[in-house]
């Protein structure tokens, strides 16, 4: 086995050891639980929409718990103010000095619970964060921790009291998830292990090494092909007529940014390299083109007055525009 196979295998079994105690808490929602891994190895932000009590909060606090990284929840309400993110200025009276206080934006893990009911002025500086990585405060530049990703929250249920999320900052985000309720037997589960024992999960990676999957996550091969379909499919969204959709375009005001390619593509090798491959085949960014474009495909009133969501204008794009062949399907990796 040469070095390769082995740092191949080394990170399989690590990332495995993750999932395994993140399950050990969690019951359920693989499919939110691998968007996470994606948005982490791909150094990316998530947008989940959910009713509350779908274990959004436990899943990123246990899987920073894990990791040996830092957690920090932030409550958004109408009342915040930047300052309560980022951090301030605080002026000490026995030393006549200024001091600065950073703000809980500083962690690895940082969960916005509802973002959509702070005002603008506060959602723009976490989106700020989230972009720079970086904070300023009183001239002076303070960096976030490494890795560093923002899961925020929005619930789909209540609309009074929120300040919606504009097109240009939602953007800012990788991908948005829909988190839907537990199955009968999972919610049996849940049951269980949340009024029995509770479980001490052990934690298994340092940031150390989680900044080093990222590091190997940028490796991995994407054929030109697959890259091309990404830009088909966003362009899609921009230009239907172009491409043989032009009962579309009277649904779409506008389409998706070129952030919307790249993200593709990074989660593309991200999901590859979860499921133990070192190159991504069309499945991989086919199972995230709904997540990573339906924040940013903007609807016309037509669209809405028809009932029809984004979600179904992302699959009449999929339909018209096939997935290329599999690249590389000759070749098979040797033990």
């Amino acid at each position: 086995m040469d070095t390769t196979s082995r740092t191949d295998s080394a990170t399989a079994q690590l990332m495995e050891q993750i999932l395994y105690e993140v399950k050990r808490v969690v019951v359920g929602q693989d499919r939110f639980l691998e968007r996470v891994m994606v948005a982490i190895l791909a150094q990316g932000h998530l947008l989940v929409e959910g009713v509350p009590g779908l274990a959004k909060t436990l899943t990123v606090k246990t899987l920073a718990n894990t990791m040996r990284g830092q957690f920090k929840r932030i409550q958004f309400t109408p009342d915040l103010v930047p300052a309560d993110l980022v951090g301030t200025r605080i002026y000490n009276q026995k030393t006549g000095e200024f001091s600065t206080s950073l703000g809980p934006v500083f962690a690895n893990l940082l969960l916005a619970d509802e973002i959509n009911r702070a005002p603008a002025k506060v959602q723009s500086a976490l989106l700020e964060v989230m972009q720079e990585r970086q904070v300023t405060i009183a001239g002076e530049t303070h960096r976030v921790p490494s890795p560093f990703l923002v899961m925020a929250t929005q619930n789909p249920i209540e609309t009074e009291g929120t300040y919606p999320l504009p097109e240009a900052q939602v953007d800012r985000f990788m991908m948005k998830v829909l988190v839907d309720y537990p199955s009968d037997e999972e919610e049996f589960v849940i049951v269980q292990r949340v009024t029995g024992p509770s479980v001490d999960v052990t934690p298994v990676a340092t940031t150390e090494q989680l900044a080093a999957l990222q590091r190997e996550c940028r490796e991995v091969y994407v054929d030109p092909s697959l890259v091309q379909y990404a830009v088909k499919l966003v362009s899609a969204t921009r230009q239907p007529e172009r491409h043989g959709l032009k009962d579309l375009a009277r649904f779409i005001t506008y389409g998706a940014s070129p952030r919307a390619t790249i993200s593709l593509v990074e989660g593309g090798r991200a999901v590859a390299m979860l499921r133990g491959r070192g190159y991504a085949l069309p499945e991989d960014l086919v199972d995230l083109v709904p997540d990573v474009l339906r924040h940013r495909v903007v609807l016309s009133y037509e669209a809405l007055s028809e009932g029809l969501g984004s979600d179904a204008v992302i699959q009449k794009i999929m339909a018209k525009i096939p997935a290329p062949p599999k690249p590389l399907e000759h070749e098979k990796l040797v033990a």
